[in-house]
């Protein structure tokens, strides 16, 4: 991390010759900051009309982690609020990203369980999303959800969700669930070239699973990068890194929370600072047919 730059040498100089620090420019890139970036932000979702937003508010730290809301009204983003479904007292909610239809939310908790009891790690849960708000929190069942922690992660217009938990022999790998009967089944592992002996997590599937975005790093103190595979005649292609700015070429910069909407990628960009985090969520224009 950058030292803090000392000051002292401003006493030593004539008055005349001290002038105020000009004030940097906040990054265009940057999403509504002040109403949704606040240094203590991350995992973005969008309803597809773009008018619904909902991301974590951390703080800066992982000792709380809520969801947070906001709607555009009359083209202008209201004050965000805790969303009615998060807050649970003693526990934490991460990364929403909503169906392709708009009509469901999921994302992950470590509420307690009330048939697992001694169960302590992030489960999936789904909500529904109606005219007159949100509905009831759902379980999405112990066929996805394991004693394990699954996380981040997205769903497929199919239903499919694909997500982040540990492998035997690994850090953590990205899986996928399929819907059928209306019920989630065992996940299957991904496997190689998407899943190696790296740290890959934080997927957003393309709603037809033509496209795959997702954070690797080496290891745990490895700054993580994202990185697109494509599915051709089944099988997932070999990654490819996403160009600059969209990774940032600062060593001390982590992106991670991939989600697209139309022709926009959203991000999380994380860097710490001492005992805190900083992470915003930053916005670019992407087409992933540039990567193929």
């Amino acid at each position: 991390m950058k030292a803090l730059t000392s000051l002292l040498f401003l006493l030593l100089l004539p008055t005349c010759a001290v002038q105020a620090a000009p004030q940097a420019k906040p990054d265009p890139a940057m999403f509504l900051p002040g109403v949704v970036s606040d240094d203590g932000a991350f995992g973005l979702t969008l309803s597809p009309d773009g008018q619904h937003a909902l991301w974590v508010k951390s703080g800066g730290t992982r000792a709380r982690l809520v969801i947070m809301e906001a709607r555009k009204v009359n083209g202008a983003w209201q004050a965000p609020s805790v969303a009615p479904f998060s807050g649970v007292e003693g526990a934490n909610d991460i990364d929403p990203m909503f169906s392709p239809d708009g009509r469901s939310l999921i994302f992950q908790s470590n509420r307690p369980v009330p048939d697992r009891p001694a169960r302590k790690g992030f489960d999936i849960y789904a909500v529904e999303r109606t005219a007159q708000g949100w509905g009831a929190v759902r379980h999405l069942g112990h066929e996805i959800n394991t004693d394990a922690s699954e996380s981040s992660a997205a769903m497929a217009a199919n239903g499919s969700i694909y997500f982040m938990k540990e492998a035997p022999g690994m850090q953590s790998d990205l899986w996928v669930s399929e819907l059928v009967g209306g019920r989630y089944g065992a996940p299957r592992n991904l496997g190689l070239p998407v899943n190696t002996k790296a740290r890959e997590s934080n997927p957003y599937v393309a709603p037809d699973e033509s496209y795959l975005i997702y954070f690797s790093a080496a290891d745990l103190e490895t700054r993580p990068d994202l990185f697109i595979a494509f599915r051709e005649k089944g099988r997932w292609s070999t990654p490819k890194r996403l160009r600059a700015p969209i990774n940032s070429n600062d060593p001390d910069d982590a992106e991670f929370t991939p989600f697209v909407h139309g022709s926009t990628l959203y991000l999380g960009r994380q860097r710490r600072t001492g005992e805190r985090f900083i992470e915003n969520i930053y916005a670019y224009p992407f087409d992933a047919r540039e990567y193929r």
